[in-house]
């Protein structure tokens, strides 16, 4: 039974993929967990809420989704490397309350794929994220996961953790960092070093869970989502700009207006984006908004 495999057993993580005739893929950054006590403490931190349902994306062989099973009332996992749906298959014998689609998530509509399979009540995210899309897994899920999503779970590299949990004023403050601000709160969670895995990646990882704010909690809200969006894009599309500069030219908006409302906000014309909080950038977003209504009243 799949029950009895120890699935982070090197060995076995062998065994299983020759079996199926898989190997492990770079393209897919597929790393396996090798330390059982991991996956067992991701899946304590994603369900340490009253929430029942997980979405799991990349399941791999499955060790982090027979925990994830254990904690949760209903998982549905993801996973886009159709090799391992035959292998999964074996690995969650008696699973019954997981649910395992063959599917690249970037191309799933969230919303709609969560209804179906929770019929509406509210989940939440377990990952464990190669680099190459760590950002555009997240970004979606917060953008396109609905009023049911809660939090997300997810393992990434160490900097890359650095990053979706840094503060402003400091080099890994960028816009992944104020993107995820405007949903919720990020804070790493856990350590695990590049030991924990097998092939034995170059990197260490951390596991960061992003909570997001309940209705009425958050802490501010641009007038145009829109243009919360695109001025954080501009602002560190080229970090060595200004804040000025790089406004001016992402959003088109002449330089003698952009210090204006800086400076009405209390900032120095020559501020750069990393120094502004996303309360901050809240702010600025919602003077050029009402400085674009103004301008096309006229």
């Amino acid at each position: 039974m799949g029950s009895e495999l120890n699935l982070c057993s090197v060995g076995v993580i062998r065994e299983l993929l020759s079996e199926f005739d898989s190997a492990p893929r770079k393209d897919f950054g597929q790393n396996f967990l090798t330390n059982l006590s991991v996956p067992k403490k991701i899946a304590e931190i994603a369900g340490g809420s009253d929430v029942r349902n997980v979405i799991e994306v990349g399941p791999g062989i499955g060790c982090l989704t027979r925990e994830l099973s254990a904690v949760f009332e209903r998982v549905a996992a993801v996973e886009i490397d159709k090799k391992l749906i035959p292998l999964l298959g074996r690995t969650l014998e008696g699973c019954d309350n997981v649910r395992v689609t063959n599917a690249d998530v970037m191309k799933l509509d969230i919303a709609a794929f969560a209804k179906e399979c929770f019929g509406g009540e509210e989940y939440c995210v377990c990952a464990n994220l190669p680099y190459y899309i760590t950002t555009p897994v997240i970004m979606k899920f917060l953008r396109e996961g609905g009023e049911s999503l809660r939090s997300m779970t997810v393992m990434v590299q160490s900097e890359v953790a650095d990053r979706l949990t840094a503060r402003e004023g400091t080099a890994d403050y960028g816009m992944i960092t104020a993107g995820i601000a405007y949903y919720g709160h990020a804070e790493r969670v856990m350590k695990v070093s590049a030991g924990n895995f097998y092939p034995v990646p170059k990197v260490n990882s951390a596991v960061v869970r992003i909570t997001l704010y309940e209705a009425g909690e958050e802490p501010f809200r641009p007038i145009d989502d829109g243009m919360y969006f695109s001025l954080i894009s501009a602002a560190f599309a080229e970090r060595r700009k200004t804040l000025v500069n790089s406004v001016s030219s992402g959003l088109s908006i002449p330089k003698p207006e952009v210090e204006r409302v800086l400076s009405s906000l209390g900032y120095d014309v020559r501020v750069r984006g990393e120094a502004v909080s996303p309360e901050g950038f809240c702010r600025i977003s919602d003077a050029l908004s009402v400085l674009r209504a103004r301008e096309s009243q006229e």
